[in-house]
């Protein structure tokens, strides 16, 4: 069995992005707000279902957030989750424009 030689490569800071997902932005926003409610949850030592009776959000929903499975949550759901915790959240946007061999798909 003949060993390959391993390569470094440099990610984009998008691992979403870097595997060609669609919506790789989108996908990264929600991962990076539901990290935030994770550690949230965990420094307040918060249930699901505690976080369900201090913010009246759904126990699935911060269940699903704890299983990063995020097809049924909205970025506004998740910060409103964020909001009821008690923290805030900060947007910054920064648009950059494609590069060559990018296109965007038609509607």
């Amino acid at each position: 069995m003949k060993k390959e030689e391993l390569g470094i490569v440099r990610g984009s800071g998008n691992v979403y992005q870097d595997f060609g997902l669609p919506d790789a932005d989108v996908r990264q926003l929600k991962a990076i707000l539901a990290a935030e409610i994770i550690k949230t949850l965990d420094r307040k030592s918060l249930s699901v279902r505690k976080a369900q009776s201090l913010t009246g959000i759904d126990a699935g929903d911060f269940s699903r957030v704890r299983n990063a499975d995020f097809r049924r949550i909205s970025v506004e759901r998740l910060m409103t989750m964020i909001n009821g915790l008690g923290s805030r959240v900060d947007v910054a946007v920064k648009v950059r424009r494609m590069g060559a061999g990018h296109s965007v798909p038609a509607p």
